[in-house]
């Protein structure tokens, strides 16, 4: 019975402490990794992820397309 009273309490304090365990292990890769963003594609008004979205250079700075057609349908 004391056994059990033992284990109960290290669960317990396990599931206490994981989430500080998991939160200081993601913050090292993703320091130098920036995190990825939704853009909106200026032809056709959808939202697609920076990283797979297709640019295009503008007057102010970097246009982001969901696909080639769309860049070529604003050119």
């Amino acid at each position: 019975m004391r056994g059990l009273q033992i284990l109960a309490w290290l669960v317990a304090l396990g599931l206490f402490v994981a989430p500080f365990l998991r939160r200081k292990g993601s913050t090292r890769g993703t320091a130098a990794m920036p995190a990825d963003e939704l853009v909106k594609d200026p032809v056709c008004q959808t939202y697609v992820v920076r990283s797979r979205a297709v640019s295009r250079p503008g007057p102010e700075g970097p246009r982001y397309f969901c696909s080639d057609a769309c860049a070529r349908r604003d050119a």
